[in-house]
């Protein structure tokens, strides 16, 4: 799982652009929306976007992308349960 959470990290950082954020920034039980990462919902749908391309996971339901999103330990748990790729 650490693997998972790492490799996240770095796909985040990527995907979004965050020049100053090293993966060791991020707090990985920290919030991504609001408090802690501080993500808006333009982010949100390039993680929705990370999932299906990296993971094959499409989110059919928006809130389900709420629970999915709150933390990188969650997203982790979440790919690791339902990745197909």
């Amino acid at each position: 799982m650490e693997d998972l959470i790492l490799k996240l990290k770095e796909e985040i950082i990527e995907v979004l652009n965050l020049e100053d954020v090293k993966p060791e920034d991020i707090d990985e039980n920290a919030p991504l929306f609001g408090e802690g990462l501080g993500l808006d919902s333009i982010d949100a749908l390039e993680l929705i976007v990370l999932m299906e391309k990296s993971y094959g996971i499409k989110l059919k339901d928006p809130n389900q992308g709420k629970e999915v999103f709150k933390s990188i330990t969650v997203m982790a748990e979440y790919i690791a349960a339902n990745k197909t790729k």
